[in-house]
């Protein structure tokens, strides 16, 4: 029998487990993991938006933060083809 009352079907993975723990080093070190896991999302997006020719303020309004914050943080990686001087 399938439990219908979780929002996403199938089993629930050990992060999501491990995020709402009791034990709060469990819980800690899930969400450093997340922290990780998002940092290098956004970073490859990011680097695929630039390559797409994406603007910075493109990226910025699809991230949900200002074109200054978004260059500032992905736009002086050196030698990751970021930073290709467009807008």
């Amino acid at each position: 029998m399938t439990d219908t009352s979780s929002p996403v079907p199938g089993p629930t993975p050990p992060e999501a487990a491990a995020a709402v723990s009791d034990d709060p080093a469990v819980g800690l070190r899930a969400v450093r993991s997340l922290r990780t896991l998002a940092e290098r999302l956004e970073a490859l997006q990011v680097g695929r938006a630039r390559a797409l020719g994406w603007s910075w303020q493109e990226i910025a309004d699809a991230l949900g933060v200002s074109r200054q914050a978004v260059h500032k943080k992905h736009g002086t990686r050196r030698g990751s083809g970021l930073d290709n001087g467009r807008d």
